[in-house]
């Protein structure tokens, strides 16, 4: 199970930035776990988006129960194939192929 979801829209207006928002529900645990999973995500995001995210959409990351222990490799592979999956993705899939997630199980 991914870590995370991902919404995305394309903008209205041509050429504009990607913005990125962060959510994590109540279903994700207390105020701690939910802070500790939204920093998690903006990490993720700002290693992934600048690269590899097209212009012109808006895009949420929403934290998933279990956001906070996933390991960090693990939620850039999500992040990674959620984007290719919404038509977000720019960039080189060769340069990606040894960022496969590692078992759910480790």
């Amino acid at each position: 199970m991914p870590g995370l979801v991902l919404q995305a829209r394309r903008q209205d207006r041509a050429g504009g930035a990607t913005r990125v928002g962060f959510t994590a529900s109540r279903k994700v645990g207390g105020a701690v776990q939910r802070n500790r999973a939204r920093r998690r995500l903006k990490a993720v995001a700002g290693q992934v988006v600048p690269g590899h995210a097209k212009a012109g959409f808006d895009l949420v990351l929403i934290a998933r129960g279990t956001t906070a222990k996933r390991p960090f490799r693990a939620l850039l592979a999500d992040l990674k194939a959620a984007l290719k999956r919404v038509g977000a993705w720019r960039g080189n899939d060769a340069e990606d192929a040894g960022t496969q997630p590692p078992d759910a199980g480790t």
